[in-house]
């Protein structure tokens, strides 16, 4: 990368200022690739990724195939809520990573706060 930080990254880091992810409220962060979206559940304190869901997940292998990306993105959103929920995380910091809020991004975040997440 070198000196010249670009677009995303500059923006990501610009969030990463205002978002840190603690204990009580750790940092749900979204990465999204051409095809799949993933989201993890970060304390900061200690690095620890505390939870995870992706397009990858075992639980939503078979139901993806024909789901376009934002429902996809909606399904992780309702996964990730459901796992921090039964390791009794309800409340997180949203970290869009320098993607807009937007599309499959916010379709995730929505799905989320709907399963019960508070974001």
């Amino acid at each position: 990368m070198g000196m010249r930080i670009v677009g995303r990254e500059r923006r990501k880091l610009r969030i990463r200022n205002k978002v840190n992810g603690s204990a009580e409220r750790p940092r749900l962060s979204v990465f999204r690739s051409a095809r799949h979206i993933y989201a993890q559940v970060i304390d900061d304190a200690t690095g620890k990724t505390l939870a995870a869901a992706s397009t990858l997940s075992k639980d939503l292998d078979g139901k993806l195939e024909e789901a376009n990306k934002v429902d996809a993105a909606k399904q992780v959103g309702q996964l990730i809520a459901k796992v921090c929920k039964d390791k009794g995380i309800t409340k997180v910091v949203f970290d869009r990573n320098g993607y807009l809020y937007h599309g499959r991004v916010s379709a995730l975040a929505q799905a989320a706060r709907e399963a019960g997440l508070e974001l």
